[in-house]
C-alpha cells in the first residue's frame, strides 16, 4: 500500500506556499503520494475559533521575519503579499475545480506564485484571470467552475471535515491519523513517512 501524507491548504498562507515549495521532493524521498485537500482557512478559523496571524500583531511581526529565514533555507523565492489579508474564496474554489479538472499542480503554480512571489492582489477578478491565462490556465473554465455548487460543496465540506478532525490552521499535514501543523513540522512529516 503507498504511504500517503494528506496537504490541507490554502493558497493564502504564506507558510502553506513554503510547504507547497517542499513537499513534492519529501514525497518522492519517502515514496509517498500527496493528497491535496484544498480548504477555505477562513472558515476553519471561525469553526474553530482561531484567527490570522495578521490581526495578531506580535505574531504577525515575528511571522514576518521567520517566513523569510524559511525561505532562504529552502531556496526558494518569496516576498510578503503587500494586500494580506486576500479573500481566497474563489480561489479556493478554483483550487476545487482545477482538482476535478486534473489541473491542480498548474493551477497551484500560477496562484502561489502571484501570492507569494509576485504580490498580486489575487482577490481581484481581472488580476486571477490575466495570472491564470499567464500560466496556461483556462480562467473561463475556472470562473465558470466555481459558481457550480458541487464545487462550492466540496470546499465546504473539506473545511468542515479539517475542522472535526483538530485541524486549527495551514498548513496542516495528515500521515496516517497523526497530524502536523505548520511548514516547520515538515522535518516530522517526512520521519513518519519514511518509518
Amino acid at each position: 500500500m503507498t504511504k500517503k501524507v494528506e496537504f490541507l491548504f490554502d493558497v493564502g498562507s504564506p507558510t502553506a506556499y513554503l510547504a507547497y515549495t517542499q513537499l513534492p521532493a519529501i514525497a518522492e524521498r519517502s515514496g509517498a503520494e500527496i493528497v491535496w485537500t484544498p480548504m477555505l482557512l477562513g472558515g476553519l478559523f471561525k469553526a474553530v475559533g482561531n484567527q490570522s496571524p495578521a490581526f495578531l500583531k506580535p505574531k504577525s511581526e515575528w511571522m514576518s521575519k521567520d517566513i523569510p529565514r524559511f525561505a532562504k533555507r529552502y531556496g526558494v523565492p518569496f516576498r510578503s503579499n503587500e494586500h494580506f489579508p486576500v479573500n481566497t474564496l474563489g480561489l479556493m474554489r478554483g483550487a476545487i475545480a482545477a482538482q476535478e479538472d486534473g489541473i491542480l499542480e498548474k493551477y497551484l503554480s500560477c496562484v502561489f506564485s502571484a501570492m507569494w512571489v509576485n504580490s498580486k492582489k489575487m482577490d481581484e477578478p481581472d488580476i486571477v484571470s490575466s495570472t491564470l491565462v499567464e500560466g496556461g490556465v483556462d480562467s473561463a473554465r475556472i470562473f465558470e467552475r466555481i459558481q457550480e455548487q458541487s464545487v462550492k460543496d466540496r470546499l465546504i465540506s473539506n473545511t468542515e471535515s479539517a475542522a472535526e478532525r483538530g485541524a486549527f490552521g495551514a498548513p496542516t499535514f495528515f500521515v496516517g491519523d497523526d497530524m502536523f501543523f505548520g511548514q516547520d513540522r515538515l522535518d516530522f512529516v517526512e520521519e513518519w513517512l519514511s518509518s
